[in-house]
């Protein structure tokens, strides 16, 4: 069967076993899951970069750039419609990766991670100063829709679109991994300058995987303002790109699905923190964390993920005899 094919039916099949199950929970956990798969999205463009070596704390740029666009869209020109919605908040933070890009894809390690962190906070200290979008307390986003229909009270149309939402981009990064520019990302993780050797650029890899990230961020970015009906500048400070890096190290970069599950269980231990342990849940998370990197150093994925099999790596890898 044609590995195309195979991913795409996997992802098919995947989408509707979560449906199903949100048939038969509560609203809140419906929106818990909607909410992780926001994250979850973002989360996903960061295993692309950290497949090619590279780690961003500034995706709350492109998380807010898509939520901020999609949601004035909403407001002014009275769009209610996810597909839309998704599409025009996707292209958003893509774009505005791709005008950052040139700056930003020259630069490796803390320089570049330190970079994305002040590029996203200018953003911030600027969102908070435009009173015509709310300024520090940002605005609501109407309910949405789907092709002229108002989604469900419960949540349940908007968890199944985030569903299928995840399930399409899971399939369509898999692909992408699994291809010869995926892979070549992979091997400039090892050796960049054997890949520049060989004839490729790894400044051009590098800004296709910063593009594919942003535009994960701004539909995670869509789908999070519309759960919430509110967006504000904080989806673009250093703390909420934190926590997608967390999430992202959690899962690791050998799985497309573990940075949704990772996801998840950030979200349900912020959420009974409140009650149960409200001083000391970011300490749990924090041993959790260093549990993962000791024991599972490619992320809580690499339990199920299938090895890397590509000669070309093994071959940047080892040195030609």
């Amino acid at each position: 069967m044609n590995p195309i094919l195979r991913t795409f039916g996997l992802a098919a099949l995947g989408a509707l076993v979560f449906i199903a199950i949100g048939l038969v929970v509560p609203a809140w956990f419906l929106f818990t899951m909607t909410k992780a798969v926001g994250f979850g999205l973002v989360a996903l463009g960061l295993v692309g970069l950290l497949r090619g070596g590279l780690l961003s704390f500034g995706q709350g740029l492109y998380y807010c750039g898509g939520a901020y666009v999609s949601g004035l869209m909403a407001n002014w020109a009275g769009v209610t419609d996810m597909i839309v919605l998704l599409s025009v908040g996707c292209i958003a933070g893509g774009l505005i990766a791709a005008l950052v890009s040139p700056l930003v894809a020259r630069y490796r390690g803390i320089f570049f991670a330190m970079l994305t962190m002040a590029l996203s906070m200018v953003a911030y200290g600027v969102l908070t100063k435009i009173a015509a979008i709310g300024g520090s307390d940002g605005f609501n986003v109407p309910k949405p829709t789907l092709l002229g229909y108002h989604l469900a009270e419960t949540g349940f149309g908007l968890y199944a679109i985030a569903v299928v939402t995840a399930a399409l981009a899971a399939a369509v990064c898999r692909v992408h991994f699994d291809s010869g520019l995926g892979l070549i990302a992979s091997a400039a993780r090892e050796n960049e300058l054997r890949i520049e050797y060989l004839g490729a650029s790894v400044f051009s890899v590098s800004t296709r995987s910063f593009i594919l990230a942003g535009g994960l961020a701004g539909l995670g970015g869509t789908l999070n303002g519309v759960a919430l009906g509110h967006v504000d500048p904080f989806f673009s400070y250093w703390t909420t790109s934190g926590e997608m890096v967390f999430i992202a190290i959690l899962g690791g970069y050998a799985s497309v699905t573990a940075v949704f599950g990772t996801a998840l269980v950030t979200e349900l231990v912020r959420s009974f923190s409140g009650q149960y342990f409200p001083e000391s849940w970011q300490m749990l998370l924090g041993i959790f964390l260093l549990l993962v990197i000791v024991f599972l150093p490619r992320g809580v994925g690499s339990m199920w993920a299938k090895p890397a099999r590509s000669h070309a790596i093994r071959s940047i890898k080892e040195p030609a005899t």
